[in-house]
């Protein structure tokens, strides 16, 4: 099944994954004759909506949703129309209602890439039915990269769980905030997770930086 063809992002191509790396990955995907997820126009949604000028927050994912439909190149975003929301997600939004009182309207969360917040995959693709199947193709350069080149400036970066944590040893230099705790998986959310007021204490860092902080729960309209 052929996947179609993966064009890197504008902000980000001066990285050297998508020379040195990315040729290979979409060879791998085009002989495969699984369905391969998100859609190829969708696997670098994240970093076109969040070139590095405009990145302010980071999360750190894991890989796409294997439900065909669900996943859209954002980490832990789904496409408008999906219920259930994935459990993830749901615990997401769990701790933002408890945090601040309410939470978005369904699980599409392009309106945060909007405001600066790269949502972020270490795996931009999964064969559709099989988590993690992607994990070991490679994409894990691509977020190295991606996180190096925002360490020139502080940012503020959620790591949840101990895979998106492995990666903070590529975030360098001085004055970013670094959150980390229990992943929001139903596996380990009472771990550490519910609890842990991410949203509330970017925003609160942001404000300090002299930066709008992030509005987490409501949508603007058309």
């Amino acid at each position: 099944m052929t996947h179609g063809v993966l064009t890197p992002p504008d902000g980000w191509r001066h990285l050297p994954f998508f020379v040195q790396d990315l040729p290979r990955i979409a060879a791998h995907l085009a002989q495969t004759d699984a369905q391969v997820l998100p859609p190829a126009h969708q696997v670098f949604a994240a970093l076109t909506a969040c070139p590095p000028e405009r990145t302010r927050v980071v999360i750190l994912g894991q890989d796409p949703y294997p439900t065909p439909g669900h996943a859209h190149g954002l980490a832990f975003s789904v496409e408008p129309d999906v219920r259930p929301l994935p459990r993830s997600l749901t615990n997401i939004f769990k701790e933002m209602t408890e945090e601040l009182g309410t939470c978005p309207p369904n699980g599409d969360l392009h309106f945060w890439a909007d405001q600066g917040v790269l949502l972020l995959n270490t795996a931009l693709t999964v064969e559709a039915g099989k988590a993690g199947a992607h994990a070991r193709l490679g994409w894990a350069r691509l977020t190295e990269q991606v996180l190096g080149a925002l360490s020139d400036r502080p940012r503020a970066f959620l790591l949840w769980g101990g895979h998106a944590q492995g990666f903070a040893k590529h975030i360098t230099g001085a004055d970013h905030l670094i959150l980390t705790s229990a992943h929001p998986s139903p596996l380990s959310a009472r771990r550490g997770f519910f609890g842990s007021r991410p949203f509330s204490r970017i925003n609160d860092w942001l404000k300090d930086k002299g930066q709008t902080p992030i509005n987490w729960t409501t949508p603007k309209g058309p």
